[in-house]
């Protein structure tokens, strides 16, 4: 079970952390993910984690701007989100990939999405 929280509403430019917090699955041997969905639009990757951390991949609106991290001791995921824009208003939601087999999101198989948070930004 994935579970997102800390989305909320927050004026342009400013920032929020949102937490993944995972269980019943062996965390450390996932990569993990976050995705967004808006209103009438579809599914968009945001940003992956390899399982111990060490490389990280954001879809190009979002770089410079938010940073994906992990704490294997809490099997939690985390994203920092700063600079806001009102396009960044979504429902926020993490995956889990058991198999990787090269850069996400192509080569990532996320086979596991929990519950989303929404993150809203007002102009």
């Amino acid at each position: 079970q994935l579970q997102a929280s800390g989305g909320g509403l927050v004026q342009a430019g400013g920032s929020l952390r949102l937490s993944c917090a995972a269980s019943g699955l062996a965390f450390v041997v996932y990569g993990m993910g976050w995705f967004r969905q808006a209103p009438g639009k579809e599914r968009e990757f945001v940003a992956a984690i390899t399982m111990t951390g060490d490389i990280t991949y954001n879809e190009d609106s979002v770089k410079g701007r938010f940073t994906i991290s992990r704490d294997n001791a809490k099997n939690t995921v985390y994203l920092q989100m700063n600079s806001l824009k009102p396009d960044d208003t979504a429902v926020y939601f993490c995956a889990a990939a058991r198999l990787i087999l090269g850069q996400a999101p192509t080569f990532f198989e996320f086979s596991y999405f929990g519950q989303g948070t929404l993150v809203t930004v007002s102009s």
